[in-house]
């Protein structure tokens, strides 16, 4: 990942609605939300709420499809995963016994 990248991505969740609503969908994977209901879950009107999945999408972070009438957006896993190891991947220096105690408390949520 590029800085440019890891920059639209970190601003884009740097407001408190979409981090709100990419984290509703990282727990709806892999199915996914309709536009309306991430609105009603976070209770945030729908016009606002589609600015926000706008810039959560233009930023790589959700993808969309539509299904019918709705629009489903689901959480882009890989790209979060690739900017999370953008910004850990020099964080040990070669040195794996730093960056332990970060994947130790990965582990639960992963078995």
């Amino acid at each position: 990942m590029e800085s440019e990248h890891a920059i639209l991505a970190l601003a884009a969740l740097a407001q408190p609605t979409r981090l709100d609503a990419f984290r509703l969908l990282v727990r709806h994977e892999p199915d996914g939300m309709a536009a309306g209901d991430i609105a009603d879950t976070l209770a945030v009107p729908a016009n606002t709420m589609s600015a926000h999945l706008g810039v959560l999408s233009r930023a790589g972070l959700i993808t969309s499809k539509r299904m019918s009438r709705s629009i489903i957006y689901r959480a882009d896993l890989d790209r979060i995963s690739a900017l999370v190891l953008f910004l850990l991947k020099d964080c040990c220096e070669g040195r794996a016994d730093l960056c332990q105690p970060l994947l130790a408390q990965l582990a639960p949520c992963c078995d």
